[in-house]
């Protein structure tokens, strides 16, 4: 495979949204703002900030209010699969509440993994069939993680008549896609495309991506895109680093990066925010 290494500062005039920041992982704690700071000045607009338990929810909704930065902030609401089997009685309830706040745009992350199994498969199944039913019940769109559980997710999708949402981090191949395509999902690309070791799979896929359908995010801080030239010490991923995955898509489609970052923002804001 050929890999093209990506200038950071090649695109500085483009904008963007990041649909995909773990903004409280420890790896930000030393420099939070400064990140955000960043951020804003490589073009980022507006970050969709990732709930992976209700605490982690409520640390998004309290910053989004507080926020005095020129980002905007969003945030999901949900319980991620690792963390199925230790939700508290009235977890649901406490989700739900969640969506009075305005900056509370999507139901997730939530999903199955069954790679690692930090929560058994019985609870993993229950908790997301709830969440499910809260996306249908608060016409939300949901935002979906899925590891090594594939098919097991696809028919609970089916069952539950789930199209309005996104596969998050998708690392598939184009079976896996096309199938998440006629659920009518968008589909989450990060810089696991920018990786020759192990995204061959999703590099052959992302022939079959129609640009209408593609959400860009960084995951940060992982997934740190591997065409960066100048990779920082850190190794962490951040939102400035977008473009470089903008970039290995307009590479293997043979189009623009600016047709790739209007498509990604429109499909945000169509996903989101009701096309607004």
């Amino acid at each position: 495979m050929i890999t093209v290494k990506f200038e950071l500062n090649a695109l500085s005039d483009q904008r963007w949204i990041d649909a995909g920041v773990n903004l409280f992982a420890a790896q930000f704690d030393a420099d939070r703002n400064e990140m955000l700071s960043r951020a804003f000045d490589a073009g980022v607009q507006e970050l969709l900030l990732i709930g992976s338990d209700i605490s982690e929810t409520l640390r998004n909704i309290q910053l989004s209010a507080e926020y005095q930065g020129q980002l905007k902030l969003f945030t999901t609401a949900g319980v991620h699969p690792h963390q199925a089997g230790a939700v508290t009685k009235d977890w649901l309830e406490q989700l739900r509440q969640c969506f009075s706040h305005d900056s509370v745009v999507a139901v997730g992350e939530c999903g199955l993994d069954f790679n690692r199994m930090f929560s058994p498969m019985a609870a993993q199944i229950e908790v997301f069939t709830a969440q499910l039913e809260l996306s249908k019940q608060l016409h939300k769109p949901v935002y979906l993680h899925e590891r090594d559980a594939f098919d097991t997710q696809l028919s609970i999708l089916k069952n539950q008549q789930i199209n309005h949402g996104i596969a998050h981090c998708f690392t598939g191949n184009s079976q896996q896609l096309s199938a998440y395509l006629s659920q009518g999902l968008y589909i989450g690309i990060t810089g696991w495309l920018c990786d020759e070791r192990r995204g061959q799979d999703l590099q052959a896929a992302l022939a079959y991506l129609p640009l209408d359908r593609l959400i860009l995010e960084t995951d940060a801080p992982y997934l740190l895109p591997r065409n960066l030239l100048n990779k920082p010490k850190s190794r962490r991923n951040e939102p400035a680093f977008i473009a470089a995955i903008a970039e290995e898509v307009a590479r293997l489609k043979q189009c623009s990066v600016a047709d790739v970052a209007a498509a990604s923002m429109h499909n945000v804001q169509q996903l989101l925010h009701g096309g607004s």
